[in-house]
Parts: C-alpha cells; structure tokens; sequence
C-alpha cells in the first residue's frame, strides 16, 4: 500500500476540493469510526478517531502528521482497513485540491469540433469521427456588370 499522501489529509481537512473533497474527508471518518479488528496480543494503538477529530479542529502540521501515523499503523495491524484505506486513497486522490495550475489556449484558426478546457477530466466522450466542417460556399461563375 503506497502512504497515505498527509498534502491531500491536509487538503481536505481544511475544506479544499469544495463538496467533493468535504464528502471525501467524510467517508474517511466513516471508515475510520469502523470497528478496529483487534487480534489477541495485538498492542494497543489508536483507531485514529482522536487524531481525526484533533484534524477536524485544527489543521496544524502536528495533527496531520499524527493522523497519517495512525492511519499507517492501523493499516498495517488490520488487512480489512487497510484495505478500505487504499480504497479510499484511490479516489481522495481524485478530488482537486488546488495542488497543480492549468492553462488553456485556443488559437491560430477556425475549430470545428467539441473543445474542452480544463483539468482532469473523466466520463467524457467524444465522438469516433468529428464533425464535419460548415460547407463553404461554392463559387459560382464570374459576372462583370457594366
């Protein structure tokens, strides 16, 4: 399991990404308020609910980083949250925070065909064939008057 990114914990704890990231941040407290599969000798360690409640508060370098441990040891001591985490990761990532810049530019001529600008687009189609061009006129035959 790759670690958890503690940029995009920050992110999203913070409000960042709008109602995507807010439900993001929320779906990691449902996973995280799931019962800690504890095996017998196991050593007592946090579920991370504390740590994610002291996030919720504040976003301080200090909670990020305590809740990312909490994650990663959880994690590791239960395969079926540790499971659900990479699962939850894998689309978290998804959720624009704000990390990257995009610059869109269209010019140099006429375009015939759907254009799209932004960033990190998905469930978009295009057609196989684009349109065809608007026919130009035909020209027709020379007349003088005079």
């Amino acid at each position: 399991m790759e670690p958890i990114s503690l940029v995009l914990l920050a992110a999203l704890a913070g409000g960042a990404g709008g109602e995507a990231g807010k439900q993001a941040f929320a779906s990691l407290g449902a996973l995280v308020r799931r019962p800690f599969q504890r095996s017998d000798g196991m050593p007592a360690v946090s579920s991370g609910e504390a740590e994610l409640v002291a996030l919720e508060r504040s976003t301080a370098p200090e909670n990020v980083h305590a809740l990312g441990t909490a994650l990663a040891v959880r994690a590791a001591l239960d395969p079926e949250f540790r499971t659900g985490l990479q699962q939850w990761h894998d689309q978290a990532k998804l959720v624009r925070t704000g990390d990257g810049g995009v610059a869109n530019t269209i010019s140099g001529g006429t375009f015939h065909a759907p254009v799209q600008q932004g960033r990190d687009f998905s469930g978009t189609s295009f057609p196989a064939t684009p349109p065809a061009p608007p026919a130009e006129p035909a020209p027709g035959p020379a007349t003088s008057q005079g």
